[in-house]
């Protein structure tokens, strides 16, 4: 049995822009975030709002992306050209996080395979992390597309092992992001970072027998080392290396901004939902009402 849950990447996509060649050049990773939909607007099974999710600074600026699904079906992977003239995408007002909403509907009609984080199940916030005891030298993984390593002909996202190196702080509400003890490099940026289920005996079946949403990548933490002249002492040379830690946004930040953006587009559009049945997107992707 896999450690990863296979479905959480499927939840992950690749970010492109426009280059030379007019073709897109993939430089950054988002991942699909479900917001349940209040029992009384989602029937008989549990429906989500559907969110992209990345950082600001992959957005900022840019007047165009594509966005690479793989097809449910064999097949080379889809694009898709989102227009970013317009101002279509939310950002969280302190912190770097960006968010899209999806149309579910449209993703299920051209026979797009993907998951999605869901926000009441598979997301945590920091106190719940300290509720289930993890902290400090528990397991992580990484999932993005690191130096547009993003596959020939379908997404493969790459997968890092690392570990939290440092949270306390960010839970005792000193600072706004986390450490983990993973090396990140350009591509990364928006990319998910879940928690490591543990299977020993008499924790596989609880809570921390699951992976949970932690947060999205912000950035490595640079090294910086200064070359100094023995004849002015001076600084001449400024040398930035990647330490090796990764400053994390923790997911209630995403949370956030998700039900923001939500609430903004409520009265500008139907609310386009999905479906879940026994843990797996069913086929029953209708629009539901807009809410006023």
């Amino acid at each position: 049995m896999p450690i990863l849950p296979p479905p959480y990447l499927d939840t992950v996509v690749a970010l492109g822009f426009p280059g030379t060649d007019d073709k897109p050049k993939y430089l950054a990773t988002a991942f699909l975030v479900g917001r349940p939909l209040p029992r009384e607007k989602r029937g008989a099974m549990a429906r989500y709002e559907l969110f992209l999710v990345t950082n600001k600074h992959v957005l900022e600026g840019e007047k165009s992306m594509t966005i690479r699904f793989n097809p449910d079906a064999e097949g080379a992977a889809r694009e898709f050209a989102i227009d970013l003239a317009e101002p279509v995408w939310f950002g969280h007002p302190e912190v770097d996080i960006a968010v899209l909403a999806i149309q579910a509907p449209r993703l299920v009609q051209d026979g797009i395979r993907f998951s999605f984080f869901r926000c009441d199940t598979q997301v945590i916030s920091l106190k719940r992390t300290a509720e289930l005891g993890l902290g400090e030298g528990d397991g992580v993984f990484v999932l993005g597309f690191p130096l547009g390593l993003v596959g020939e002909h379908r997404n493969y996202a790459v997968v890092r092992q690392g570990a939290i190196a440092r949270i306390r702080d960010t839970i005792a509400g000193n600072t706004q992001e986390f450490l983990v003890d993973a090396t990140v490099f350009p591509g990364n940026s928006g990319g998910p970072v879940v928690s490591r289920p543990e299977f020993a005996p008499g924790v596989v079946d609880g809570p921390r027998g699951r992976s949970y949403l932690l947060g999205i990548v912000a950035s490595y933490v640079p090294y910086r080392d200064v070359a100094i002249s023995q004849q002015t002492k001076r600084t001449r040379v400024v040398f930035e290396e990647n330490s090796g830690l990764t400053a994390v946004i923790p997911s209630e930040h995403i949370v956030k901004t998700i039900d923001e953006a939500s609430e903004a587009l409520a009265d500008q559009r139907p609310v386009e939902s999905v479906a879940i049945d026994d843990d797996e997107v069913v086929t029953d992707h209708s629009a539901s009402p807009a809410r006023r």
